[in-house]
């Protein structure tokens, strides 16, 4: 399979690219500028780069792909001001919209897009429980970011669009959730706010490996939650990482403080939703790391 990727170079992207290469799958990154330095984890791969610039100079550069993983998108961990929040919208359009002016120009059309969307669709919840037939719900910015998202990728006339709806992917080194261990690293961990907020997790193998089965699974479309099947709430993932650790869960952290310190970025952890991957299930797929105990005792190698 020969598959493009925007946002190639980022966190997901890279580890999406490895395991590609992993099973000789060809790889094309999109990325705004390329240096002639491109490598991934330290080592150089045999991938190709194109610019979007060189792609709308000359779209023919990717005719003959068979697919497209569209990761693009300005990070949301910084403070929420509003040219932020307008960078973090835009950027997210405008990917979209290149994705579709891409499809629309290749003479041989890729038979599968993949579009990143958010777990927030549904919105802040303490109660819900949401699966892909639930319908998007706008409570708070990143709501409606990923529901102005996932319209903007309707306009991909893809064969089969798939809005891959991502938790917080779990990496030891990578995403935010070193940040989230740095407390316990330091004997400082404990719940956040009220601690009865949900957290839609997911291992980073996982995550790869559910693109993959959705590059290759010509039944699933559509919104495809990509998260865990056990959820928990922000004190009980906090007992999981200190038990995995080694360490205390016991110093709180008052939501005024967060609140103080990240503005309104602080809902990303006093906020969340109970999201369900009962699609990806119901197909198939497997996840390797079902449950928090599993994913953090493999993130941090015990037994």
């Amino acid at each position: 399979m020969r598959v493009a990727i925007a946002g190639g170079t980022g966190f997901i992207g890279k580890a999406l690219t490895k395991a590609l290469l992993a099973r000789s799958d060809e790889v094309v990154i999109i990325t705004r500028t390329v240096s002639g330095n491109e490598s991934f984890n330290g080592s150089p791969q045999t991938s190709r780069y194109v610019t979007w610039d060189q792609i709308a100079q000359q779209p023919s550069l990717l005719e003959g792909i068979d697919a497209i993983v569209n990761l693009s998108g300005e990070s949301i961990n910084q403070r929420w001001t509003a040219a932020a929040k307008q960078r973090i919208l835009q950027s997210r359009l405008t990917a979209a919209a290149r994705i579709a002016a891409l499809y629309d120009s290749l003479a041989h059309k890729p038979k599968v897009v993949i579009n990143a969307s958010g777990i927030s669709a549904y919105g802040m919840s303490l109660d819900g429980e949401f699966d892909e037939n639930s319908p998007i719900h706008v409570t708070d910015f990143l709501s409606g970011v990923v529901k102005e998202w996932e319209l903007a990728a309707d306009s991909i006339a893809a064969e089969r669009l798939v809005k891959l709806r991502v938790g917080l992917v779990i990496d030891r080194k990578e995403g935010a959730f070193p940040l989230m261990a740095l407390p316990y690293k330091l004997f400082g961990g404990g719940r956040i706010g009220c601690g009865k907020q949900w957290l839609s997790w997911i291992h980073v193998d996982d995550i790869v490996q559910l693109m993959l089965f959705c590059l290759d699974n010509d039944s699933i479309s559509g919104a495809v939650n990509a998260s865990a099947p056990e959820p928990l709430r922000n004190d009980e993932f906090g007992r999981a990482i200190g038990k995995a650790m080694g360490r205390p869960h016991w110093f709180p952290v008052p939501s005024f403080l967060l609140k103080t310190l990240l503005g309104e970025m602080s809902l990303l952890v006093l906020e969340g939703q109970h999201a369900i991957p009962r699609k990806s299930m119901k197909l198939g797929f497997t996840f390797q790391y079902p449950t928090a105990e599993s994913c953090l005792n493999a993130i941090f190698a015990r037994k």
